[in-house]
């Protein structure tokens, strides 16, 4: 985490101090659950290698399936996230992880289409709230300019599980027989355990808020709930939301059209990569190898390019760059083909590199525009409206592929999404005032 500190100003020992001990004591416990969550939301890609033909999935089947963890998403969402910001991250958090865990191994006996469609809906209910109640608890931390960096630290995590969970898919795929059961079982089974052990140690170790923290000094409490206090008062004295002033903000809701596209492309590629990568006459256990790979490159591009972000104080164009950069990548593969494989996993992990690179600046807008209520209310409806496009993307790609027979025809239609986003996040727009720190120019 060298990454954490300004480089643009001089820093006060205890702020520095502050912030290290902070960024050290938090951001383990809070990535190690992302990893989790992406891990057991995004293992069905590897599983749909064997599982498809042992259930007799179709791609569409498939698809919707894999997409109604979304809706269960999107139901509990914003309840869960208003019920964390009245209760506290710690004991609710730890709800979520054991709840999600639990289900997730449950996918391991889904027996036909209906029953599949069944877990992944309550998959979906059970995780709702862990991704913006993690952002909305970011704020309760991190002042605005160490936010954005925090945030690409945080979603390194799920980068991560995307490189990793893969390869050691593809290597539970080999579990075949063992104790009857498939390797896609084994699979849902052995990547649910950590969540649920994770569950306890969240319970124990994680703080609610600054004021809380008896591992921090009382100076170095003081200014940081200080630091804190002073860029929400100044915030609110530019425009103070309320909770039903947020659900129909012109600003809030472009966002959410930003990131239903984002989602769209995102789940699209997360779902189809190890199909995709099939499709390139990849063998079968060198399938997880290859897919992870756009993801290992994309997480330096992300961690870098959040930081470049915090540095310029910057958010709109590190976003929609990095969309745009995206969405020519993925429509270079309709022109490349699969004749070419080498030139379109390069294109793919431009793709990537893109897509996870937007995050951090993006989620900085809604993270800088409201407080307090509003602000867990706003990050959650945010996420639950916008991971509607995460059930949206996979089911058209499923659809289309059925269809036309063709991956690079389906990537055409996810190929737009980026570019609707940029759109969407420029028509906001961002008052640089709520990214000031009081007291410095």
């Amino acid at each position: 985490m060298d990454a954490i500190l300004p480089t643009a100003r001089e820093i006060h020992p205890l702020e520095k101090e502050t912030m290290w001990r902070v960024a050290w004591r938090l951001m383990p416990l809070l990535m190690c659950g992302f990893f989790c969550s992406s891990l057991d939301r995004a293992n069905v890609g590897m599983a749909a290698l064997t599982m498809n033909k042992q259930l007799g999935f179709s791609s569409a089947v498939f698809g919707f399936g894999a997409g109604v963890f979304f809706l269960g998403y999107f139901l509990a969402e914003l309840p869960s996230n208003l019920v964390l910001n009245k209760i506290g991250a710690r004991l609710w958090i730890a709800r979520i992880l054991i709840t999600w865990g639990i289900i997730s191994g449950l996918t391991a006996f889904a027996w036909n289409d209906w029953s599949f469609y069944a877990i992944r809906f309550l998959l979906g209910l059970a995780e709702a709230g862990f991704f913006p109640g993690a952002l909305l608890y970011l704020t309760w931390w991190f002042p605005s300019n160490y936010r954005t960096r925090m945030q690409g630290i945080f979603l390194s995590a799920n980068m991560a599980s995307l490189v990793i969970g893969p390869p050691i898919g593809g290597l539970l795929l080999q579990m075949d027989g063992l104790m009857g059961l498939f390797g896609w079982q084994w699979l849902f089974i052995i990547e649910a355990l950590p969540t649920v052990i994770l569950s306890v140690v969240m319970w124990r170790l994680l703080t609610d808020r600054p004021a809380d923290a008896t591992w921090l000094t009382p100076d170095q409490r003081n200014w940081l709930v200080g630091c804190l206090a002073g860029q929400q008062a100044q915030r609110e004295a530019i425009h103070k939301y309320s909770l039903m002033e947020t659900f129909v903000n012109p600003k809030v809701l472009l966002i959410t059209l930003a990131y239903f596209c984002h989602q769209m492309s995102s789940y699209g590629l997360i779902f189809f990569m190890p199909l995709i990568v099939r499709g390139l006459g990849v063998s079968t256990g060198m399938i997880g190898v290859v897919a992870a790979l756009p993801n290992l490159v994309a997480i330096g591009a992300l961690v870098s390019w959040s930081w470049h972000s915090d540095v310029k104080g910057e958010r709109l164009w590190h976003a929609a760059g990095a969309w745009i950069l995206e969405g020519c990548a993925l429509a270079a593969c309709i022109f490349i083909g699969a004749g070419h494989p080498v030139m379109t996993m390069v294109a793919l992990t431009l793709a990537a590199s893109g897509l996870w690179s937007s995050q951090p600046a993006f989620w900085a807008l809604p993270s800088a525009l409201l407080t307090g209520t509003a602000a867990a209310g706003g990050l959650a409806m945010i996420s639950s409206l916008g991971s509607l496009g995460g059930w949206f993307g996979p089911s058209i790609f499923g659809l289309v592929k059925d269809a036309s027979g063709s991956d690079n025809i389906a990537l055409l239609c996810l190929a737009a999404a980026p570019f609707i986003s940029t759109a969407a996040v420029m028509l906001a727009g961002h008052d640089p005032r709520l990214e000031r720190i009081p007291g410095r120019s």
